[in-house]
């Protein structure tokens, strides 16, 4: 059936240390026509926003602004709603999901309840009080709201793979998840960025994208009780460019990447995959962080913006 795509339109990140400001704001007009664009004759194309919930300090800003201005053609939000409150405090984040599920309706093809919880930065849900209590119960908001409106809205989260045996997070989420958690997963994400922090031979990138996947797939989630029919999807991966970092390799390594998740598709129940991001935060800043676009922070585009393009119309869902 091949892949949903999708990809994150603004220029807002984080890294290991806060968040990362674009040297210029959105374009709104230049981002509908990229993803016009990358979009082409596909079905659809997701758009990756995020919403932050924190009750006794201000949050972090939602990104992109206005998502719902990228939508139309079929795009619907893929939203995450992140779990902020630096006390653990549960005190209004489920009216918090299930108002964000009301809110944007028909339009959502999916909530993902928190954002990297097991990654302990303070950047991350990982590293906020709770957040395996606020991840179980906002799943469980989140679906229940779904259903009541009888919406057709995936609802799920997401995680990064995790090669210490010591790492207890999927045993902990087992404790606490129960049978109507379970039930309320359409699917689990995985957030990856191979050969961005660790450097790996061109050589071997499809073999640890392969590892990855199916250790997730057969080590991870079976350790918290998931069942294995419930789909996989790779949230956020990307390659970004700049000093050292050449922007063909940018290109190819996306290619790679997307033809060999899109390879175990069938065998890994994988449904969708998503890009970060669109456009350089600064394309001139001296960090990683500023340069994941697929285009410049003037929203000329790179090689792999082109290879995106095309990815998608090979490899894309049929309706």
């Amino acid at each position: 059936m091949g892949l949903t795509f999708g990809i994150y339109p603004g220029g807002l990140l984080g890294d290991d240390e806060g968040i990362v400001q674009p040297v210029t704001p959105d374009d709104p007009g230049r981002v509908r026509a990229a993803l016009d664009a990358l979009q082409g004759d596909a079905p659809t194309l997701t758009v990756r926003a995020y919403r932050s919930f924190a009750a006794t300090v201000p949050p972090p800003p939602p990104t992109p602004a206005g998502p719902e201005q990228y939508l139309g053609r079929g795009r619907r939000l893929d939203l995450v709603l992140q779990f902020r409150e630096p006390t653990g405090a549960l005190d209004g984040w489920p009216e918090f999901v299930r108002e964000a599920v009301r809110a944007y309706g028909p339009r959502l093809a999916s909530v993902q309840i928190c954002e990297e919880p097991n990654v302990r930065l303070p950047t991350l849900d990982g590293g906020v009080p709770g957040v395996l209590e606020a991840l179980v119960r906002g799943v469980v908001a989140a679906k229940r709201e779904v259903r009541a409106l009888g919406h057709p809205v995936a609802v799920g989260f997401n995680a990064v793979p995790v090669f210490d045996p010591a790492d207890t997070f999927w045993s902990d989420l087992a404790a606490l998840a129960d049978d109507e958690f379970r039930a309320s997963l359409d699917y689990v994400g995985v957030d990856f960025f191979p050969d961005v922090f660790r450097p790996l031979p061109a050589e071997k990138l499809a073999g640890a994208v392969t590892a990855v996947l199916r250790s997730f797939r057969d080590t991870h989630l079976p350790k918290a009780g998931i069942p294995a029919g419930v789909p996989l999807r790779v949230c956020e991966n990307g390659w970004p460019t700049g000093p050292g970092r050449p922007e063909d390799r940018q290109a190819a390594t996306l290619d790679t990447v997307v033809r060999t998740v899109a390879a175990l598709a069938d065998e890994l129940r994988v449904d969708a995959y998503a890009f970060f991001s669109l456009r350089d935060a600064d394309s001139h800043g001296p960090g990683l962080f500023h340069h994941f676009g697929l285009v410049r922070d003037d929203y000329t585009p790179k090689p792999a913006f082109a290879t995106y393009r095309d990815l998608i119309a090979q490899l894309r869902g049929v309706p």
